[in-house]
């Protein structure tokens, strides 16, 4: 995965919480930087999808691997 501009820890918490902390972190972001969100709510894929399409951000990639979900987000 890219590297990212900020990284948020988004672990142990349930909808809609990691989409509330993202929004919050990429507010501070500038144009075109990047955050990378790591999230083990499996309602976390649907939910950034969803996220990037409602405010324009883009969802550069997303994996998961032992019950984690990493997305990198770039701020529109």
């Amino acid at each position: 995965m890219t590297t990212a501009n900020k990284e948020l820890d988004a672990r142990g918490l349930n909808c809609p919480l990691p989409i509330l902390r993202t929004k919050k972190a990429i507010n501070e972001l500038s144009s075109g930087e990047t955050l990378k969100v790591i999230a083990t709510d499996p309602g976390a894929v649907k939910d950034f999808e969803a996220f990037c399409k409602q405010t324009g951000n883009e969802l550069v990639e997303h994996s998961e691997a032992g019950g984690e979900f990493t997305f990198l987000l770039r701020k529109s």
